[in-house]
């Protein structure tokens, strides 16, 4: 036998480790992604234990009860506002439309039916939020620009409609969507948890989910692959519009009144939800689930202050602290990935 075939072939050399500039990169990433990923659950448990800890009054049925009661509104439009940011767009009207809707509520329960009045609130929170997505899509005005002077008109109906006056309903079934409860559980909560989950299932679970994420991601290469974009987005401020209607509706509700200054701020609480749950400003990423325990978080965080005693000052500078950190997380995490 000939020596040369019977000589063992030496194996290939191992490929040369990554430099540590680059394993030091892949470390940040993956530690970026983990805190953006988890990050919000584990602030969100790390409180709720320091809060049982610390008050007495924390871990008590009517305390949860009373804080998920109170955020129903502001989840409501949270939600929907997810949509509306990740197809790459901005809602600064959802205070206005939650106060307008809820004197129609009102004005329309006084006149007729209380439920009418309802219903006449979220048909008219939809046709708005349809006029605010035809305004930053066909009609090329800035998503932030456009959506932040319709609020100034849309409150300004609402202090039209009403004179300055509040609007009160004498009928006691219009109180029940706000005050009454079910099987031992606010209605309102009820309404919230539906309308939540239906969201979250419609932009996880379906076509028209993949496609809102897609128009905010790329939009140009959505329009490629045959998505109608402007529509898409139409339809998320359609949703954001209804959701704030019936949040105007619970709003009104709960005070048997409808007042052209409700919901003041309002809007900063929901998109400060939507930051910290980790939704992307720039549009593409994001998710219900962690826009509620964005809001949650908040809400536990201005709950510990009340229940502990602690000076409300500092509270604001908490929650700014927390949404300046949330979305530098995000910047680095798209420079990084």
């Amino acid at each position: 036998m000939n020596a040369s075939s019977s000589a063992t072939v030496a194996a290939p050399p191992p490929p040369p480790a990554p430099p540590a500039t680059q394993r030091q990169g892949r470390a940040l990433r993956l530690g970026l992604t983990l805190l953006r990923e988890y990050g919000i659950v584990v602030s969100f448990a790390a409180i709720f234990v320091v809060l049982s800890v610390t008050s007495d009054n924390f871990l008590t049925q009517t305390n949860l009860e009373n804080i998920l009661a109170q955020q129903s509104p502001t989840l409501i439009a949270a939600a929907a506002g997810t949509l509306v940011i990740i197809a790459g767009g901005f809602d600064l009207s959802v205070a206005a439309v939650v106060a307008l809707t809820g004197v129609v509520a009102a004005k329309v329960a006084g006149a007729s039916d209380p439920w009418l009045g309802i219903v006449a609130a979220v048909a008219a929170g939809a046709a708005i939020g349809v006029i605010n997505g035809l305004i930053t899509t066909y009609g090329r005005v800035n998503a932030l620009i456009g959506t932040l002077a319709s609020s100034f008109i849309i409150r300004g109906l609402a202090v039209v409609i009403t004179g300055g006056l509040l609007v009160t309903v004498d009928d006691a079934s219009f109180t029940a969507l706000g005050q009454n409860e079910v099987i031992g559980i606010p209605i309102a909560i009820l309404v919230m948890i539906a309308f939540v989950g239906a969201l979250g299932f419609l932009l996880s679970m379906t076509t028209y989910g993949r496609r809102i994420f897609a128009v905010g991601g790329n939009p140009e290469a959505a329009r490629l692959a045959g998505i109608r974009v402007e529509l898409i987005r139409i339809s998320t401020f359609a949703l954001s519009g209804l959701a704030a209607g019936l949040a105007g509706a619970i709003l009104a509700s709960r005070v048997a009144t409808g007042q052209a200054d409700a919901a003041t701020g309002l809007e900063f609480t929901v998109i400060a939800g939507i930051v910290v749950g980790g939704t992307s400003i720039a549009g593409g990423e994001g998710a219900i689930w962690r826009t509620v325990v964005g809001v949650l978080l908040i809400a536990l965080i201005n709950n510990g202050f009340t229940l502990l005693g602690l000076d409300p000052t500092y509270q604001q500078i908490v929650q700014g602290a927390i949404i300046l950190t949330a979305v530098a997380l995000d910047g680095w995490y798209r420079v990084r990935r």
